[in-house]
């Protein structure tokens, strides 16, 4: 191949330093590569002329990361923000366009590379393929402000060390498994067993120091006090305690694998059986940064059902209620934000979030892109899509394990009874919406590559749709 004869679409053009690097799209296999022209010292290519014609790969977008700061995640720290999630590959571009429709100002921070440890296994992807195919979309697109790399979900210190190594700055720690919800209803006798059998090495305190720290303390928050009792320290403890102190392991990795670099850490409790109260949310909080540990968000578990692939359930006021309370807290202390996730469309609580909350809060989304990506394959590949609903279909119980959900599957109709023009509904019915989005592993794996050639085929179709659906998730937030 040579750079004259290569029938080419040019998608970006950035002089930097001592070398040209242009983005192209071959218009005869419809691959991508890039054309570096002067320094190409660390790109690895084929060399015509005085260009280095390189793939897309994780070493070259490495190399142009060292050339283009902008190209490398950093910490956000307190700023509002948002994780958008891409399972395929393909939806950052879209996600830009949403961006840049409703928020032109930048007041909203991207986390662009996000996958939880759970969603990488399923899907049999790396941090690294996460992290490289944002990196190549963020240089086509041209998006040179601030954005987050989000290690989500990580349950144990050993889940670190690939994201490190692949560059990612925020990591959301997941210790649900040792929340303790039977705390919630226990007796007094059984709280005291319960904190007695804590890890108090890793928690480097005493029952007696905390005992000392928090009963009968009262403290003063916007609009109303909080008042520990013996109860609800014991409560709190039993309960959060061991989620503690697994969440210091976690952040002690994190601190050796970075040396002194900035990294940001959220704690996030929202995939469990039991609201967090006011109370216990002031504890977890109060413990963490105690102990220095680098937190900028929060995610409780909030009053109600935040279930995947559809919007909240539960009574808005009451909701509101315990939101206010819990941003009491977190204005207490000034240092964080409250993060909510655990379900992708959370539209009828966005107002109240952003009434309430303002801009201290993070909003993470994760299914979504893949379900706008299925909507594509319902409209423009009716065959592909009626596949994809069959393993879904096929997969969910198994599938379906790892989740809170009130999905009926027998209400999603075979796709062979549906005609052509009645698949794209059925990105928009609670139960088929529910069963598509907790059988992605199970679908992307069975057709994940027919999929990604079709969103190949129609980029502006899938473009326009992510645009169109993150557009109602952040207006909320720039409107404030």
């Amino acid at each position: 191949m040579s750079v004259t004869s290569l029938s080419m679409h040019i998608l970006r053009v950035v002089r930097a330093g001592d070398a040209v690097y242009t983005l192209v799209r071959s218009s005869t296999d419809a691959t991508y590569r890039l054309f570096v022209r002067g320094n190409s010292a660390a790109f690895r290519g084929e060399r015509q002329d005085d260009t280095l014609i390189c793939p897309l790969d994780a070493e070259n977008a490495r190399a142009l990361q060292e050339r283009l700061p902008w190209l490398r995640p950093q910490p956000l720290g307190s700023r509002l923000s948002f994780g958008f999630g891409d399972r395929i590959g393909l939806a950052t571009p879209g996600h830009i366009d949403a961006l840049r429709s409703v928020d032109p100002a930048g007041r909203i921070a991207p986390i662009f590379a996000q996958q939880s440890v759970r969603e990488n296994e399923r899907l049999r992807r790396t941090p690294e393929e996460v992290m490289t195919a944002a990196i190549w979309s963020l240089f086509a697109e041209d998006w040179r402000l601030p954005w987050g790399a989000d290690a989500d979900h990580v349950k144990e210190p050993e889940h670190v060390a690939p994201f490190v190594a692949a560059g990612y700055t925020f990591f959301t720690v997941d210790p649900s498994d040792y929340v303790d919800n039977g705390a919630q209803t226990d007796n007094l006798t059984v709280l005291h067993m319960k904190c007695e059998a804590l890890p108090w090495d890793v928690l480097e305190t005493t029952y007696s120091s905390l005992y000392e720290k928090y009963h009968g303390r009262t403290i003063a928050l916007d609009g109303e006090a909080l008042h520990f009792d013996e109860e609800t320290l014991l409560r709190s403890l039993a309960k959060y305690g061991r989620a503690l102190a697994h969440t210091v392991r976690i952040a002690a990795a994190l601190r050796t694998a970075f040396g002194g670099t900035p990294f940001d850490l959220e704690m996030s409790v929202d995939e469990t059986d039991t609201p967090t109260s006011a109370h216990e949310h002031f504890f977890i909080a109060n413990e963490l940064l105690r102990r220095n540990i680098p937190l900028v968000s929060l995610a409780p578990r909030f009053v109600g059902k935040f279930q995947k692939g559809v919007d909240y359930m539960g009574n808005l006021a009451e909701f509101e209620a315990e939101l206010t309370r819990h941003v009491a807290v977190m204005r207490y202390f000034n240092r964080y934000k409250l993060s909510v996730h655990t379900g992708s469309d959370k539209f009828s609580i966005y107002p109240i979030l952003a009434r309430r909350a303002g801009h201290g809060v993070h909003i993470k989304t994760a299914g979504t892109s893949y379900l706008e990506a299925l909507r594509v394959a319902a409209v423009r590949a009716p065959d592909l899509f009626r596949q994809m609903l069959e393993t879904g279909r096929t997969h969910y119980e198994k599938d379906k394990k790892t989740y809170f959900l009130d999905c009926r599957p027998e209400r999603v109709p075979p796709a062979s009874s549906l005609a052509a023009a009645d698949l794209p509904a059925l990105l928009d019915q609670f139960d088929a919406r529910q069963l598509l989005h907790v059988t992605f592993g199970s679908i992307l794996t069975a057709h994940g590559a027919d999929l990604r050639n079709l969103l190949t085929q129609y980029l502006d179709d899938y473009r326009s749709a992510l645009c169109c659906h993150f557009a109602r998730h952040l207006e909320p937030f720039v409107k404030m």
